[in-house]
């Protein structure tokens, strides 16, 4: 009776894994049967989707460098200083990954808009940067930047401060230290957020459309592509879909074969 229970547990437990992983499967299986029974590539638009996958690439690979050369220093200010407000600024900095993107666009709109609080005063310069490419790139970093700069805040916590110590006494200090030691030990976990913040910025839909419009060729990245063909050329939308979702899995598998290793890091440095 004992032995019946225990193999009624381990079938219930495979059986609510196996419904879990099939809700999560079988949509994306889905859209690669539907692409190969209507040869769904021969119907994408010849322009359209070369400008979309142009322009998505473009833009997320300045939205990259952006979030490095500016959430590379937060992140290292969070994970090092200790000051009041702390808990509330790192609330404030990972708020965009749930928030939702309709939200983030509005905000974003109100903000650089021609009308907005700092838009305003640009546009009296001649400076117009809702719905334009500049719109998109915004969009994306402001969505995607919070996973990078959380990755590499918990890259920068997690390397031992002996090591840091260490490095001290033999006259490592201020931007050497950081150059030479910090960065080379957190560089799985930079890495691995870079990589998830890219792939968020690529599918990025909702505050791009607020926040830059759909213009072919100047704001219409790969999911706004999708939108607008889905209602007259499913099978074009599909073969956007696709690619995404092998774009997304790449940098998914990626971003796991980047993860932190840090008994090899520290092994490396001869702390283990």
């Amino acid at each position: 009776m004992p032995g019946l229970m225990k193999q009624a547990r381990g079938g219930l437990l495979l059986g609510s894994a196996g419904l879990a992983l099939a809700f999560i499967v079988v949509p994306l299986l889905a859209i690669v049967i539907r692409v190969g029974e209507s040869r769904a590539w021969l119907a994408a638009p010849a322009a359209a989707i070369p400008q979309a996958i142009a322009l998505s690439l473009g833009t997320t690979l300045i939205s990259l460098f952006i979030t490095v050369l500016f959430g590379t220093p937060l992140a290292y200010v969070l994970a090092r200083r200790h000051f009041r407000f702390k808990r509330v600024i790192n609330a404030l900095v990972e708020l965009p990954i749930v928030l939702p993107p309709a939200v983030a666009g509005l905000a974003l709109l109100i903000t650089y808009g021609r009308r907005g609080v700092i838009g305003g005063s640009l546009n009296e310069l001649g400076i117009t940067i809702a719905f334009t490419t500049a719109a998109v790139v915004m969009a994306q970093t402001f969505v995607s930047a919070p996973l990078y700069i959380r990755a590499a805040q918990l890259g920068f916590m997690g390397i031992p401060k002996e090591i840091e110590d260490a490095a001290r006494v033999d006259g490592a200090d201020g931007f050497a230290l950081f150059r030479r030691i910090t960065l080379p030990l957190a560089r799985r976990a930079l890495a691995a957020g870079l990589v998830l913040s890219w792939a968020r910025a690529l599918g990025e839909f909702g505050a791009t459309i607020l926040f830059a419009g759909s213009l072919q060729g100047r704001t219409q990245t790969m999911p706004l592509l999708i939108y607008n063909v889905i209602e007259r050329d499913i099978d074009a939308a599909l073969w956007t879909g696709l690619i995404l979702i092998g774009l997304a899995l790449v940098a998914l598998v990626a971003s796991q074969w980047l993860a932190p290793r840090e008994r090899d890091d520290a092994l490396s440095y001869g702390m283990l």
